[in-house]
């Protein structure tokens, strides 16, 4: 249903006070940098984001426009920004969450003193539990 690979046009506008770099295909995907360099960088960031949200919520992704049917101003330029999503997708999917979680002070105190690490200690637990013998 989602593709791997998308290449869509941004709008970078150049001011006197950096760059300013919007997708017209991606409603409120909007980003900046101080250098092309760094906004390229933040407008890859930003889409990579804009887009996994997309997925995740199910929604359908927009077609990227045709540069050459995009109007600029003359501080303006079209950049094309390609991103690869299994490296977002497989990045969003591991990132770790906080949790918090209520145990007796004396199991705290025991732990503690056994420089017990608690999250690996649940990982293991909920793995355990679920019956996951390894996630991908």
């Amino acid at each position: 249903m989602y593709k791997d690979r998308y290449i869509y046009p941004a709008i970078f506008d150049y001011a006197e006070d950096g760059i300013t770099v919007e997708f017209p295909d991606i409603p409120g995907c909007i980003t900046c940098g101080a250098t092309t360099e760094e906004a390229l960088k933040n407008a890859k960031e930003a889409l990579e984001l804009n887009l996994y949200g997309i997925e995740e919520d199910g929604e359908k992704i927009p077609e990227p426009s045709e540069p050459k049917d995009i109007k600029l101003e003359s501080n303006q330029t079209i950049v094309l920004v390609e991103v690869w999503m299994i490296p977002v997708r497989d990045y969003m999917r591991n990132k770790s969450v906080k949790k918090t979680l209520t145990i007796p002070k004396w199991l705290n105190d025991l732990a503690e003193e056994n420089k017990v690490n608690f999250s690996q200690i649940l990982q293991q637990g909920l793995k355990e539990y679920l019956g996951i013998k390894e996630y991908r």
